[in-house]
């Protein structure tokens, strides 16, 4: 498929190949790693077909001090272990029963914070996006508007859940040459329960594309 208006000075090779991020990238302070993560590009090469999408919108949880966070208070458990990994690993949790979300883990080992990727500009693979949506014939902006459907378009479930996201079949890799027209900060999205730490604005975004999740921002 031709490349998507912000895909022009950078575009995956046939396998879905690009340059990992290296493990420093991820193991800066979590807010510094939400707001690098646009425009970088997810990749899942799985068996039935390579997917992607370019990153343009994100979420920081800061740990035991961010009450919207899995490790509020210092809570740990055989679901969020993964949060007190390494940098640089996915932290996967299924919500509702239903909707895989995928997470990036920062820091050090023991500090269980994260960035939940939220949306993708779709790059790569969007018929098979389409067929693990159920075949429905979605826009492109819509196939991975939000953290749900972002794991179901890319084929991402719990099984990914504590994996290094520096290589394997699910990555991160970097896009050199991407330059956000502008980044926007909101509030997070869905965690009134998280009281006077509901409004903090750790929720990044790319204004004005379409595929963000909630309403776009100009």
């Amino acid at each position: 498929m031709p490349p998507t208006r912000h895909d022009r000075a950078y575009e995956l090779d046939e396998r879905g190949s690009g340059r990992p991020l290296p493990r420093s990238f991820f193991a800066q302070p979590t807010l510094t790693v939400a707001r690098q993560l646009l425009g970088k590009i997810l990749v899942h090469a799985s068996p039935d077909g390579t997917t992607a999408g370019r990153i343009v919108e994100v979420e920081a949880y800061r740990g035991p001090r961010d009450r919207a966070a899995h490790s509020r208070g210092g809570h740990r458990s055989p679901r969020n272990e993964s949060m007190y990994g390494p940098a640089g690993h996915a932290y996967v949790y299924l919500v509702y029963g239903l909707h895989h979300c995928l997470n990036v883990v920062t820091r050090a080992p023991g500090v269980p914070e994260a960035v939940l990727l939220r949306a993708l500009e779709p790059i790569r693979g969007l018929s098979l996006m389409r067929t693990r949506r159920g075949g429905a014939a979605h826009p492109d902006w819509q196939l991975c508007r939000g953290p749900g459907v972002l794991c179901r378009s890319l084929g991402i479930d719990r099984t990914f859940d504590g994996r290094s996201l520096r290589g394997g079949r699910l990555r991160i890799v970097d896009a050199p040459g991407f330059a956000a027209p502008l980044i926007r900060r909101t509030a997070r999205i869905g965690v009134d329960y998280a009281g006077p730490d509901a409004a903090r604005p750790w929720r990044f975004l790319v204004a004005g594309v379409q595929a963000v999740s909630g309403k776009r921002i100009p």
